[in-house]
């Protein structure tokens, strides 16, 4: 197969993969926000109990906007929930409040890869900027040297979407721990919180997969260019 194939196919492959994983966690979100849990615990209920329960009762819970644009601001501590996932009493209302609690808890211990990912914001800020042009630059002129900056540029990118896995791994599981140690929902919700998490969870490995074939396919690219 000629390297213009295989381009193809691998640029293929890269829409696909994040596509799959957004799909994915649509369908599990627009499933599991139509089942209310049994106890009619609102997003926001779930979070106080988590947070007061761990003593971080001085976290507040605020309520922002958006859809699934919930996160844990560690900046100013303060668990932001999107309007659904606030006010809705839903098993992903429930799974997703958790979840940004499992950050705040990650927080209150110092979890190590948190502290990484943290210090590593501003860096992927930075590269994130100027990371392909300098790829261009090194194609267009097929040197070497230029390339190879831009692919280590890139590649910090992809160290930070590497750390980030254990991050969001370990806070879904604190989240479902804290779900079942506070009886915050039945078995059978706790089943629907995973596979919520478990959906939301394969975007960051999406994310991982999509740039570590970028970063192939651009290696394609300059290797047939310099030919």
């Amino acid at each position: 197969m000629s390297l213009y194939g295989i381009d193809i196919i691998l640029y293929i492959i890269i829409f696909l993969i994040p596509l799959c994983a957004q799909l994915n966690i649509n369908a599990s979100y627009s499933k599991y926000k139509k089942i209310n849990n049994k106890k009619k615990l609102s997003g926001f209920e779930v979070a106080r109990k988590i947070l007061d329960a761990n003593g971080l009762d001085d976290i507040y819970v605020v309520e922002t906007q958006g859809n699934l644009t919930d996160h844990y601001d560690s900046t100013r501590k303060v668990v932001k929930l999107s309007t659904d996932i606030f006010k809705g009493e839903s098993i992903a209302a429930m799974a997703v409040a958790a979840h940004e609690c499992g950050h705040a808890i990650q927080d209150k211990e110092n979890y190590t890869f948190m502290r990484i990912r943290s210090a590593l914001v501003p860096v992927v800020n930075l590269v994130s900027s100027f990371s392909w042009i300098v790829i261009i630059i090194g194609i267009l002129t097929s040197y070497f040297k230029v390339f190879i900056l831009g692919i280590a540029l890139i590649s910090i990118g992809l160290l930070f979407q590497l750390i980030t896995l254990p991050v969001e791994f370990d806070a879904s599981k604190r989240a479902r721990c804290e779900i079942e140690k506070l009886k915050l929902g039945s078995s059978e919700e706790a089943t629907g919180v995973k596979k919520m998490l478990t959906s939301a969870a394969l975007t960051y490995v999406a994310s991982v997969l999509t740039s570590v074939l970028e970063i192939l396919r651009l290696i394609l690219l300059f290797n047939s260019n310099d030919r």
